[in-house]
């Protein structure tokens, strides 16, 4: 001990002061560490609580709650670091002379940030959405200050960075109140179209899922060699699409085979 006090130049004594000085402030930077990320996640849930019976966006209760969360963990670590003496600044100096090049590292990151709040503020999707988009489609679960997380028709979590997110083509498939469904059948040549365009126009019009305004459509799209090619358009409400698509296809092959009709041999 005599050594050490001799080559830090300390007074008999001052070395087990500055053990002591440097213990307790280690353990009082630990304290501020865990009982301040504890805190950070108490205030968080209670802000993500008081968001959601406010009926604040779900989006927007994500994105802020998480960036609150990581705000407030830099805060506690600045301060844990402030307790064990280190002067905050030559601390922020140090932290701005390494900011361009964390800045240049994390561009990416940075680049995402900025396309969380682009989505936020113009809303091209919201939480519950079903959209498609950077080659995948799926119900948006949660918006985050990075990323946005989809959920797909197979129960797939997909995890987009928000930058190339918010910059690419994003197709909705919910924003409208309405959606319309497409059916294409082939029929054989000698097939009557008037039959066709009734037997079709009645069975949708005798299921009240299907929107009698915009009209349903039916008409030849063409014909070949495989036969007459007859495409159906109508409208159901957002919500009915799926359900209605394969009860709607089912309902149709159904009535026109009830009536003999004949489909086009493969």
């Amino acid at each position: 001990m005599h050594f050490i006090e001799t080559l830090f130049n300390l007074k008999s004594g001052d070395f087990s002061k500055v053990i002591f000085s440097l213990l307790t402030n280690l353990i009082l930077a630990i304290l501020i560490a865990v009982i301040g990320f504890w805190l950070t996640g108490v205030l968080t849930r209670v802000v993500n609580r008081i968001l959601r019976k406010s009926d604040t966006d779900a989006g927007l209760i994500s994105f802020l709650t998480s960036f609150l969360s990581m705000a407030l963990k830099i805060m506690v670590v600045i301060t844990a670091i402030t307790q064990l003496g280190v002067q905050m600044t030559s601390f922020l100096t140090l932290l701005g002379a390494a900011g361009i090049a964390i800045g240049m590292a994390f561009s990416g990151t940075l680049s995402n940030f900025a396309g969380g709040i682009m989505i936020l503020v113009l809303k091209p999707f919201k939480v519950g959405d079903d959209i498609e988009a950077l080659g995948e489609q799926g119900v948006v679960s949660e918006i985050q200050i990075f990323n946005t997380y989809l959920k797909s028709s197979d129960n797939k979590i997909l995890i987009f960075p928000n930058g190339p997110l918010a910059n690419g083509t994003i197709i909705n498939y919910t924003k409208e109140v309405m959606r319309r469904i497409e059916w294409t059948f082939v029929f054989e040549h000698s097939a009557e179209i008037v039959s066709i365009e009734q037997v079709i126009i009645a069975t949708l019009k005798a299921n009240k899922g299907f929107l009698q305004k915009p009209e349903p459509i039916v008409g030849i799209q063409k014909i070949s060699n495989e036969g007459l090619e007859v495409k159906v358009r109508c409208w159901v409400q957002t919500a009915d699409y799926s359900n209605y698509f394969f009860k709607g296809q089912h309902l149709l092959i159904e009535a026109l085979r009830e009536v003999k009709i004949p489909f086009a041999q493969s």
